[in-house]
């Protein structure tokens, strides 16, 4: 099928099944889509990992160990779909160099304290909530969609679990300051979660197949219009507000902008382009590998324990 022919049908509600209802512009873009995704998904865990023994309680413990389940079960589900279009699962998974991995630059780092996984939830797992909303809203293919239906409704519950973090945090001076210092550096990273600025897209494939149904400002225009009244209701600053004027939220920093790995600080007085952001992203931060390393730990283990027992 052509892509007159698919776009044609996909305009007239068309929904995908399986790979033979697609040609190879769409399953690349699916097979894009969901490789993000699953990268996002798992990568996600090992930074929560780094403070969950720091919960004040043991619910506040178990909900975290909760969150992290589901994420490897979002992490499972692209990655089963992944397989059922034929692609090798075992390879993505176990045979890329960590700096292959598309899990957002966020992910690459370590969290400070227990605060820090409330904002990584509040802020990251809403940049999730708004991307899979958004997907599952429009996508043109079947069994994402379907499977959706879970995820969209776990990433809501992640999100509101570190809102609850936040708000309770912000109760008290000490806690109170690791709330804003943690916002200081994650309320960028997020808007970045969204990707390059849709000026520099000359196409879209995922637009024009209906796999999502806005653009990546549009999305980064969602997140802030929940995250930013969120903020402002506990007494977090924000670098954003709403424009009446413009009918939109405006940030108060240049964006995008250098970021100090070393000292986890944006750099406002040196404005960056997206092109030296790709090229952040690309060299991975400090724990990429480390974390790569740490979710793929029992598979080479388990690999190296047969080499023994041949």
């Amino acid at each position: 099928m052509n892509r007159e022919e698919l776009l044609e049908k996909i305009d007239k509600g068309f929904i995908l099944e399986g790979k033979e209802d697609m040609n190879d512009e769409y399953f690349q873009a699916l097979k894009q889509t969901l490789t993000i995704v699953a990268d996002t998904e798992l990568l996600s865990v090992p930074p929560l990992l780094t403070v969950y023994e720091e919960a004040p309680s043991l619910n506040l413990k178990i909900t975290a160990l909760a969150v992290m389940q589901d994420e490897i079960g979002h992490a499972h589900i692209a990655w089963r779909l992944l397989q059922d279009l034929g692609e090798d699962v075992q390879s993505l998974m176990f045979g890329r160099e960590p700096n292959r991995w598309k899990n957002p630059y966020a992910f690459d780092f370590k969290l400070d304290n227990w605060v820090e996984l409330g904002v990584f939830n509040a802020f990251f797992d809403r940049a999730g909530y708004t991307l899979l909303g958004d997907a599952y809203q429009h996508t043109t293919y079947g069994p994402w969609k379907r499977a959706l239906v879970k995820v969209d409704k776990e990433e809501l519950f992640h999100l509101r679990n570190g809102e609850v973090i936040m708000r309770n945090a912000m109760k008290k001076p000490e806690t109170a300051k690791q709330v804003q210092e943690a916002v200081d550096w994650m309320f960028l990273m997020a808007l970045e979660f969204f990707g390059v600025a849709d000026g520099m897209k000359s196409r879209s494939a995922q637009l024009d197949y209906s796999l999502k149904g806005k653009t990546n400002d549009e999305l980064r225009q969602v997140w802030l219009s929940t995250a930013v009244p969120f903020c402002e209701k506990i007494g977090v600053k924000v670098p954003a507000h709403y424009d009446e004027e413009q009918e939109k939220y405006v940030l108060e920093v240049p964006f995008p902008c250098e970021f100090d790995v070393e000292n986890k600080k944006w750099n406002f007085d040196k404005p960056d382009t997206w092109e030296g952001v790709i090229k952040r992203f690309k060299a991975r931060g400090p724990q990429n590998k480390e974390f790569v390393e740490r979710v793929r730990k029992g598979h080479l283990e388990l690999e190296n324990l047969r080499k023994e027992v041949v």
